[in-house]
């Protein structure tokens, strides 16, 4: 762990028990974890009260600090962090099939209803852009967050999605400065799914190595230096080869730590 960043891994791929899950983490270089609370994970939602402080107990003895969760918005889980000390619960906005504005006008006020439950237990609410049918970019997040209460909501920046969309990343990072809390990083690029002759042409993400997608994580990094961010950095290993997690994981963590550190 070095001073200014916390790199976190999102232990997403791996529902090994807790023990196994804290030597890999260490194996691959990792200081924290963001940790799943999830149905058919270590912790479920329906134990997050006494499975989530449990959890943070085996995997700290193990070297391992949950830096945030990935869970539901309901005051037992924001509870379960309280006690547990963990700061974030990290969420996306979807959309869906609904007109924005109205969604937009939807998510304010179900995340507005959370302020009391997180400033009753002084944990944050992170919202992360997301390619597709969710608030997508910069100004997405930057819109939304500017209605609610930012002591206690913040902005997720992920590299990945904003390349997906087309936002230069030192433009999305300027537009969610004010409000940055963590910074996700991953890679991808678009691939076409359909072959040439086809009607109606389908593209989805191909999410590959830090070095081989459309973020470049050498401005990603210069740009957060420079502008003398400190905190979590979390590298989600989300790979479409999911045979190769744990060695792109590793590879891209020592990447980053060269970006970051030298």
């Amino acid at each position: 762990m070095s001073d200014r960043y916390l790199f976190s891994v999102f232990s997403k791929p791996w529902k090994m028990p807790l023990p196994e899950l804290a030597q890999l983490v260490r194996q691959m270089g990792y200081d924290g974890i963001e940790f799943p609370v999830r149905p058919g994970y270590q912790v479920e939602p329906e134990n997050v009260r006494k499975g989530l402080p449990l959890a943070a107990r085996i995997l700290g003895d193990y070297g391992v600090k949950i830096a945030s969760i990935s869970g539901p918005t309901d005051e037992d889980t924001f509870a379960a962090c309280a006690e547990a000390g963990i700061p974030f619960n990290r969420v996306m906005a979807y959309v869906g099939d609904v007109p924005y504005m109205q969604r937009e006008a939807e998510l304010i006020k179900e995340y507005s209803s959370l302020v009391p439950i997180l400033e009753r237990y002084q944990v944050k609410l992170g919202i992360q852009n997301h390619c597709d049918r969710f608030v997508a970019n910069a100004m997405g997040l930057r819109h939304l967050l500017e209605r609610l209460d930012t002591r206690y909501i913040y902005a997720v920046w992920d590299a990945a999605h904003n390349a997906l969309v087309g936002e230069e990343p030192e433009l999305g990072l300027d537009i969610v400065w004010d409000y940055l809390g963590m910074v996700f990083l991953k890679n991808a690029f678009w691939k076409r799914v359909t072959g040439p002759e086809a009607e109606d042409v389908d593209w989805r993400p191909y999410w590959t190595s830090a070095r081989q997608g459309l973020a470049s994580w050498p401005r990603v990094a210069a740009e957060l230096k420079r502008r003398n961010y400190q905190g979590v950095v979390c590298i989600t290993a989300e790979y479409t080869d999911e045979s190769s997690v744990v060695r792109l994981a590793t590879e891209d963590l020592q990447y980053a730590k060269k970006l970051f550190l030298d």
